[in-house]
């Protein structure tokens, strides 16, 4: 029988990472023990199956990051750790996306979250509940859920490899390998603070090990999180309404201006009061900031464990099993509401009485969302290795993630005074469980090695939008549409509008301004609850077959051919295939390259989807609505059901290593056909003379959908073209010893992406959209890092991270117009450690040490996309927090 190396534990058959880790960097590997590992092997390969492989003899491009390179980056999120350490890995600061505030869609080569495979132990990583609303919808794994005191190696594949792991291997392939100790731990406690004097945050992470029995082990690591908001606003100051009169853009003669200056009109004595109080409560009407508005990051918390263990049954058998449980809360702000803002209005009662919100909150109000996320994880297994060499692996995982929302600080309007102002929209769910086996063996063809990999896979997910048990969150209030209680008819008053008038109200049937004919938003204003209509199951089922066969041709080349079949209960089933190859030339060179296939069905989350939120699609915010393609409302409107997406990868690359040297170049393209987008917002108006915006509101209404009077735009998913997303990758490392006992670790990895349309888009895109896309996120990025060992215990790592230049258009109509550029920036991070004892040590540094900040809004040119106290690009990968100092303390046992 042949024995399983423990180095191999955890990934056996995906072969991401078999064996030791790499320390340092991306390349040019120097081993390291692994904790409690008995066999050690300097190999590591992603994409491929069978035999290991160094990175520099991968036939695809590979990062490998060990857990000493996770600890010279200062983040502790493990979205931020990536983006530190990998230039085409992204991730933005999203203050108002709905659930985008909680949980943080990650990007690869410029292609969404749900175009990237997270492994975990080389075993998939269930989705996140989250589905992006708008662009394009990205649903994927929440990789924060992950503390970096678990993480024993990471591997990032930047190469398709959808014919070997599955549909959503589109950009790549991300890895996380699980410590497996046996003894011994640690325990880190780091906190910090922006240069601005917000954001304190403190992190404790520690990890601990446990032989089980004789053979066998338990690591168990935990993460605690606490963070406070930032803020990097003005005060909220628009052309509609300005809070601020020193501003320029505040007008002293629009009709808000009695409002921010407490100015009675000396005309009704109860609206005189209102514009009196209004600015005393301004300060109020945000539960955080010094603005109405303010921009930055939310408030977290977040408590995280994950465990991997494993028992050898046998010499060659083997049973394991790793999981997790994360449950975090954040909370952030939406859109101020001020006084006319369809939000806030004057209501007429049953009384015949004046109403305002006014009166709920005299500032007007912005409404805080509040998002409490639940991540719970499990696979369990067997592996091993029969007399004939055939390797096996059978699993079975489990994985689930729960967004329950709240939203505070808001009213539903239709409710008018009866409202209340905290609520709980609901939850959202999304739930996988997946079988599958593995195998593997060793073969000899016509006298060459090669390796047989080949499996089977079984996936059930469901996605759950479980609706309110709040009815106040999503019910329409008598004040949803206009003159609820009857008191008017065309034009003069009823009987009971002349009860009210004798009584003293001033009802003026013949006045189409007045309050009577005001109809408001239904729901929990910001975010609507979810109601029974909308709240569903949507699930699907699917299986996939693949096999994989590689060899060692000649001593010079590898050759590999990969096959996978997979069928969809909702989208059929499609045939992907994958070439890969690489030949040396020399001890130093070598040419590299692969050409695969994809196909990627929307996931029942992006399927099922829906929400009315507020949002820009003007500049001017108005209530939106997003409904399922395959749904009736959207059918209404012309959506025609999804379709999958298809795509084609090529990818050809040079490896050198001379010397100490060691680099990497690598060229590739990807096309995705009929890609999954949402269509520009589309206009709804209840004016019978607007056109196709009155045709919206027809289809609305006759669809059902609650409300709909009040809505003022909607859009859904559709696939809306074709794209085509091309770069190359340059990884670079150099050791340097100085002969005096210190010595230099240097790397430079640097990415270059274009993004493109490929077909007329016109049918669902705007002229703005399709701009944005090609152009919206900087096109370079670099990241060069020197970690310098002095004698003894000192070291240093010196970081600068470099973002390219990018456009951002500011067009609403169908030509294009202008842009503003936004010019690169440079961040640089210092970062100093002493080792005081064999167990003890401090690290203390900064982050964008010289409080580099990217470009402004320049409002002359994108006044309509960056209202409302923003002075950045909020929704940018680029950094726009400013300078963080920190301070760690670090035990070993």
């Amino acid at each position: 029988m042949k024995k399983i190396s423990r180095g191999r534990r955890g990934n056996l058959l995906s072969n991401i990472l078999v064996g030791a880790m790499a320390a340092g960097g991306a390349i040019g590997l120097q081993s390291v023990p692994a904790y409690g590992a008995e066999e050690m092997e300097e190999v590591t390969v992603s994409g491929l199956r069978g035999k290991p492989r160094t990175v520099t003899d991968s036939a695809v491009p590979v990062d490998v990051f060990s857990a000493a390179a996770l600890d010279t980056v200062s983040y502790t999120d493990m979205n931020d750790i990536l983006q530190t350490l990998v230039p085409s890995f992204n991730v933005s600061r999203q203050p108002i996306s709905d659930g985008g505030t909680f949980i943080r869609p990650l990007s690869l080569r410029d292609l969404p979250s749900h175009h990237t495979l997270v492994l975990v132990n080389g075993k998939r990583r269930h989705r996140a509940a989250l589905v992006s609303i708008g662009g394009s919808g990205t649903q994927g794994p929440d990789v924060a859920t992950i503390p970096a005191s678990a993480i024993q190696s990471i591997e990032v594949l930047r190469d398709g490899a959808s014919a070997q792991y599955g549909s959503d291997a589109i950009a790549g392939v991300i890895n996380f390998n699980l410590k497996n100790n046996t003894e011994g731990g640690s325990l880190t406690v780091n906190g910090g603070q922006f240069g601005e004097s917000d954001g304190s945050d403190i992190t404790v992470q520690g990890n601990i090990g446990f032989p089980l029995g004789e053979t066998g082990f338990l690591s168990i690591s935990g993460e605690v999180a606490n963070q406070d908001f930032t803020e990097r606003a003005e005060q909220y100051c628009e052309s509609w309404f300005c809070l601020d009169p020193n501003n320029p853009r505040f007008d002293p003669t629009a009709g808000y201006a009695d409002f921010v200056l407490g100015r009675p009109n000396a005309t009704d004595a109860r609206l005189d009061g209102l514009q009196q109080a209004f600015p005393g409560g301004i300060s109020s009407a945000s539960v955080e900031g010094e603005n109405v508005m303010p921009w930055g990051t939310p408030n977290s918390e977040a408590v995280r464990l994950f465990y991997n263990a494993g028992i050898d049954l046998s010499d060659a058998v083997e049973l394991y099993s790793f999981g997790s449980y994360s449950a975090s809360k954040a909370d952030g702000g939406f859109f101020y509401r001020y006084p006319g803002n369809g939000t806030i209005e004057d209501l007429r009662l049953e009384d015949g009485s004046l109403y305002s919100p006014l009166e709920k909150f005299p500032g007007g109000f912005t409404p805080r969302f509040e998002g409490e996320v639940t991540d719970i994880s499990i696979a369990s297994g067997v592996k091993g290795v029969t007399e004939s060499g055939l390797g096996w692996d059978v699993s079975l995982r489990y994985g689930s993630n729960e967004i329950s929302y709240r939203l505070f600080n808001t009213i539903n309007p239709s409710l008018g005074p009866d409202s209340p102002t905290d609520f709980r929209p609901g939850d959202l769910t999304n739930e996988e469980l997946q079988f599958q086996a593995d195998f593997y063996q060793d073969l000899e063809l016509g006298g060459v090695p090669a390796v047989l990999a080949f499996g089977v896979s079984y996936l059930d997910e469901t996605y759950i939008i479980t609706a309110s048990s709040q009815v106040e969150s999503y019910a329409p209030g008598p004040f949803a549409s206009s003159d609820p209680f009857g008191f008017c008819n065309a034009g003069t008053a009823t009987a009971a509008g002349m009860a009210v008038i004798t009584a003293g109200s001033t009802l003026d049937c013949a006045n189409s301004d007045d309050p009577v004919f005001t109809a408001v938003g239904v729901g929990s204003n910001g975010f609507p609850g979810f109601s029974p209509a909308f709240s569903e199951d949507y699930s699907r089922d699917s299986y996939a077959l693949y096999g994989d066969l590689s060899a060692d041709v000649t001593e010079d080349l590898f050759l590999q051919a990969a096959l996978r079949y997979e069928d969809y209960s909702d989208f059929g089933s499609e045939v992907v295939g994958k070439l890969a190859t690489l030949y040396r030339f020399n001890d130093s060179f070598a040419i590299r390259g692969s050409v695969g296939t994809g196909f990627r069905a929307p996931t029942p989350g992006q399927q099922g989807t829906t929400n009315v939120s507020t949002r820009l699609p003007d500049g001017f915010p108005v209530a939106t609505g997003l409904f399922p393609a395959s749904g009736d409302v959207a059918a209404a409107l012309g959506a025609a059901p999804l379709q999958p997406e298809t795509s084609t990868n090529y990818t050809i690359g040079l490896t050198a290593d001379f010397a100490e040297v060691s680099v990497t170049l690598d060229f590739y393209r990807i096309d995705i056909d009929d890609r999954f987008f949402s269509i520009t917002t589309r206009d709804v108006s209840t004016d019978p003379t607007a056109g196709t915006a009155f045709d919206n509101f027809t289809a609305l209404d006759n669809a059902g959908v609650v409300g709909a009077n009040t809505i003022g735009g909607v859009f859904y998913f559709t696939n809306a073209f074709d794209s085509s997303s091309q770069g190359l990758d340059l990884v670079a490392t150099m050791p340097v010893e100085w002969g005096n006992g210190q010595s230099t670790q240097l790397t430079a990895s640097m990415n270059y992406n274009k993004s493109t349309v490929e077909s007329d888009a016109s049918a669902f895109l705007g002229v703005e959209e399709v701009y944005d896309f090609e152009n919206q996120a900087p096109n370079f990025r670099g990241i060069f890092t020197a970690s310098h060992h002095f004698n003894g215990a000192f070291s240093m790592v010196a970081r600068a991270s470099y973002f390219g230049e990018s456009d951002d258009s500011d067009d609403s109509g169908s030509t294009f117009t202008g842009f503003q550029t936004f010019d690169s920036v440079v961040f640089f991070d210092l970062e100093a450690s002493y080792q005081f004892t064999e167990f003890l040590s401090v690290n203390a540094g900064g982050r964008n040490l010289f409080d580099a900040y990217p470009d402004q809004i320049d409002r002359s040119v994108n006044d309509n996309d960056y209202c409302c106290g923003r002075l950045y690009s909020s929704g940018s990968f680029v950094p726009w927090q400013g300078s963080y100092f920190f301070m760690g303390l670090n035990a070993s046992f």
